[in-house]
């Protein structure tokens, strides 16, 4: 039988076994890395400075080391003429496929879009908001087997519907350039600024700058272990979007959840293994039959070694006495991917504060949102969803205030910002106010 613990218990968020569970996914238990022989934060460190003292050089000699790709500063920079050259050789079915993609992107980051409001008027105060783009902006694309040209579209159109003006694409290098996926879907839209790098070092040029290649201001992307820790590494110095690891699904789920169906949607997440795939339910019933299907499924899998490897290292099922309980590990475990499948979806959607991105329903499987309703798939992992959010259109965006006093309102509030800066010790900051006329203060 397939090896998924069944996890039965009256006080789940009590169980330790459970706690082993969150605390292993929270904590980094699913890596990228390996088995935790090597040493990522210090492999991480040694590769930033290496780019931040030799620049290009550190660049193409990571390449020849890591990714077992020679090639000079100068060819570091795709040159436009592959980019279309990949477009113009790319599947003609792919491509139209792709364009619906982008057009689904487009809707739904349009309709969400942060818009100023109105200002806010007091007398003659004039408070208010203006969001501005951000100016230049780093995707990261991962390469070799991880390489999904989704990321390319769930990364690259939100910033362009925000108005970024410079979008920097970095994907790890082939012998001749970047996968050519990656090279026809930045030709469609309209990416000039591809870069043949990869990896941790990746993140050090778009942070750091070098000779040929300029700082960004924020980074986005997934990646592997080594690239979650150069972003956390660099984050401060750079903007990024979250630190993600592998991908999470939690499906919540009652008796009224057809067992096949949610089968599917665990062996779809432990796919990737890592991967985690959770079901919590108050139906031992559903419980089991899934297990059963998920033994039925996995035998018809191209990949069933390495996904019932998953299902045992990074999996389970948790049974908990009542749907309340259930709803509350949910918010515990704050998951990438939340599906709820229940006898009242919308009820329960009320009642959840954390996840990344929530699938409502027996028909909204996570791979829906994967590639094609238009949210970004870029999603905040290992229960870090408890803060940040789905990666949108508005993260590419910021927020100024934007304040104005005319004389009388400043006369009206004077005695009060003076007093309050008096109080703090800085006189200078309540001259500032009071210079401006005694007659203010009088």
């Amino acid at each position: 039988m397939t090896a998924i613990p069944i996890i039965e218990t009256a006080s789940p968020l009590d169980d330790p076994r459970v706690r082993q569970l969150r605390d292993r996914l929270r904590g980094g238990g699913l890596t990228a890395a390996g088995d935790g022989s090597l040493d990522v934060p210090a492999i991480v460190r040694d590769i930033v400075a290496d780019v931040a003292d030799r620049g290009d050089e550190a660049l193409v000699a990571l390449a020849e080391r890591l990714d077992d790709v020679q090639m000079t500063p100068d060819e570091l920079r795709v040159p436009v003429s592959l980019l279309e050259a990949a477009h113009g050789a790319a599947d003609a079915e792919f491509m139209a496929l792709a364009r619906r993609v982008v057009q689904n992107i487009r809707d739904y980051q349009r309709h969400i879009r942060l818009e100023a409001p109105a200002s806010l008027r007091r007398g003659g105060r004039r408070l208010g908001v203006r969001y501005t783009p951000i100016e230049r902006v780093g995707v990261y694309v991962p390469g070799g087997k991880a390489m999904y040209p989704s990321t390319v579209l769930m990364t690259v159109v939100p910033a362009l519907v925000a108005g970024v003006k410079e979008i920097v694409l970095v994907s790890p290098p082939t012998d001749d350039a970047v996968n050519p996926m990656v090279m026809a879907l930045a030709a469609e839209l309209d990416i000039r600024e591809v870069y043949r790098v990869g990896g941790a070092q990746a993140i050090a040029a778009l942070a750091l700058g070098t000779q040929r290649i300029r700082p960004v201001h924020k980074i986005v992307g997934p990646g592997n272990a080594f690239v979650a820790e150069a972003k956390r590494q660099l984050f401060g110095r750079v903007a990024i979007d979250s630190i993600a690891g592998p991908s999470e699904v939690l499906i919540l789920a009652d008796d009224t959840a057809p067992d096949d169906w949610v089968a599917a949607d665990l062996l779809a997440q432990a796919e990737h293994n890592p991967g985690s795939a959770i079901l919590v339910t108050p139906s031992a019933t559903l419980a089991k039959n899934v297990l059963r299907e998920l033994e039925r499924q996995l035998a018809q899998l191209d990949r069933a070694d390495e996904t019932r490897q998953a299902l045992a290292a990074y999996s389970g099922i948790i049974v908990t006495p009542d749907l309340d309980a259930a709803i509350a590990v949910v918010n515990d475990f704050a998951t990438e991917h939340l599906e709820i499948v229940t006898a009242d979806d919308e009820a329960v959607l009320e009642r959840v504060r954390n996840a990344g991105a929530i699938f409502l329903g027996p028909h909204t499987p996570v791979p829906v949102g994967d590639y094609y309703a238009g949210p970004s798939h870029v999603l905040p992992t290992g229960g870090t969803a408890r803060y940040f959010g789905a990666l949108s259109v508005n993260d590419f965006l910021k927020a100024s205030s934007v304040i104005h006093y005319d004389e009388a309102g400043l006369a009206e509030d004077a005695t009060d910002i003076a007093d309050f800066a008096t109080r703090e010790g800085l006189t200078a900051h309540a001259w500032a106010v009071l210079i401006r006329g005694q007659d203010v203060v009088e």
